[in-house]
This record gives C-alpha cells, structure tokens and sequence, in this order.
C-alpha cells in the first residue's frame, strides 16, 4: 500500500491515496442492495468501531466467544469504499454488514428507495477533531499533524480524510426520511447504552432474550472493548497503525478542548 499521506480530491470529498481508489469508489454506486444489508455510516471517530462491535454482538446473540476469532471487527465488517472490499460485497452472502466513512451522494440510490438499512451515527464535533487529531498521530496513511491549531484549521475546511464534518451530517440527515434509517448520536451510546443497544437491536428486527441483550451490552462497553484485540484494533499491522504512539481507543479528555470554544461559535450560529 502506498503510504504517502496524499488525500485525492473526488467529487467535492477527500479520499486517501493507496487506501481509496476513486474509480472503485464510483462503481459503489451501482451496486445491488439486499433487504438484509445493513450499513453503519459515520463521519471518522464518530463510533464506527463501537458500531461494528454491537452489531456482531447481536448476530451473535451476545456470544463474545463467537467473535473472538483471528479476524478483527474490520474484517468481519469492512469499510465498502476501501480498495477491494466493493467486489467482495456482491458476492458476500446475507447479511451483508459494512462500515462507510462516504458522503451519501457516493452511496446506491436503491437505499434511498427503502431497500437496505442505515445506522447513521453521529458525534458532538468537537470530540471528533480531538479524537481526530490523536489518530493522524497513529495512522501511517494520514498526515502527521504540525500541531494542533493546523489540524484545527484543516478540519474545519473539510481538508481531512470525510472531509467536512457539517456536510456529511447534513447530507445524509437531510435524507432519513427517505430510506431506512437509524439515526443515532455518540452522546446516546455513552449515556445509555443498554436503551441505544435495544433500539438498534429493534430496527434491525433481532430477537434476543434480556440476558442475551444484556451480554451485547456488556461486552460493548468501553472498558471491555479495550481487552478485546479484535475489538480494540491492536491486530491491525504496524505499517497501518503505529502502536508505539498510542492506544486506537482512547478517551477523550478535555486537552485541547479551550481551544474549540471558536468551532462552538460556529456551531451556535
């Protein structure tokens, strides 16, 4: 894989070099939807990873040891827009779960005909360009950020892998009513798990006993999760992710955060 930290503009929306391929990218469009298929967008560091953890958790039944295997969560649920993982979907068998960090002009308009479900996740911004930033630190396809006033500048311009985080959010909200759509925040999942794990467990038609549902819950809580390689991301090779520079999951702390107090502003407006 080519690591040389290049973001490819496409279509108004920020790919990366050897990771996304724009052609591939295009051909998503196209792509036949199941009624069993069932993606989870997000905008980066919004909870994909948390995502991928519950969903396999209700498939499942709340059995960890089912998942606890020599693939990783990403493996078992992948990112469709990452290079290859388009064609291994059309002949994957149901139910076809994926992980999209795409904008939803990039994404089949079957789902906008109710065809398929989406999980839209997301997340207070101010943590995301936190959370954000720690990762260009670990991830040796993104640009090693020169500090963080840089990092701020460029994420507010959209000049960052997802591009702008207030053109992802609006887009696809814009468009909830027209598809099958959950939409859920971060901020849920964090105050109330057990009520966020039963809505996704509903919209998604599963039936799971209160034990079962509890055991989803448990074993997607944060703490649990950081035990877990599959989970936690420490599986992933080191020409990927530099582990020496830090934990995947980490907690947001309020380091950084004084200076956002001008993304408030904007929010507010």
């Amino acid at each position: 894989m080519d690591l040389n930290h290049e973001l490819v503009p496409h279509k108004g929306f920020k790919l990366i070099n050897g990771t996304h391929d724009p052609d591939d990218v295009d051909q998503i469009y196209n792509l036949e939807i199941r009624d069993s298929d069932v993606f989870v967008v997000t905008y980066p560091k919004s909870g994909t990873i948390w995502m991928q953890q519950i969903l396999l958790l209700l498939e499942s039944k709340g059995d960890v040891t089912a998942i606890t295997t020599n693939y990783s969560n990403a493996d078992l649920i992948p990112w469709i827009e990452v290079n290859g993982n388009r064609q291994a979907f059309i002949t994957a068998p149901s139910p076809r779960l994926r992980v999209t960090h795409l904008q939803y002009q990039f994404m089949p308009p079957a789902l906008s005909q109710k065809k398929g479900k989406v999980i839209y996740v997301a997340r207070n911004p101010k943590d995301v360009l936190v959370s954000y930033f720690y990762f260009h630190k670990l991830a040796n396809m993104l640009e090693t950020p020169k500090d963080f006033d840089d990092f701020f500048e460029k994420f507010m311009r959209g000049d960052v892998f997802g591009s702008s985080w207030f053109e992802h959010v609006k887009t696809w909200y814009s468009h909830k009513n027209d598809m099958n759509m959950l939409f859920i925040t971060y901020e849920d999942m964090i105050q109330d798990l057990q009520s966020a794990v039963e809505r996704i467990s509903l919209f998604l038609g599963k039936e799971l006993t209160d034990e079962q549902l509890g055991d989803v819950v448990k074993h997607s809580t944060f703490n649990n999760m950081k035990k877990i390689p599959q989970a936690n991301y420490e599986q992933v090779p080191g020409d990927l992710l530099n582990h020496h520079q830090g934990r995947f999951m980490r907690k947001v702390t309020d380091l950084t955060m004084r200076k956002c107090s001008k993304m408030e502003g904007l929010l507010l407006k």
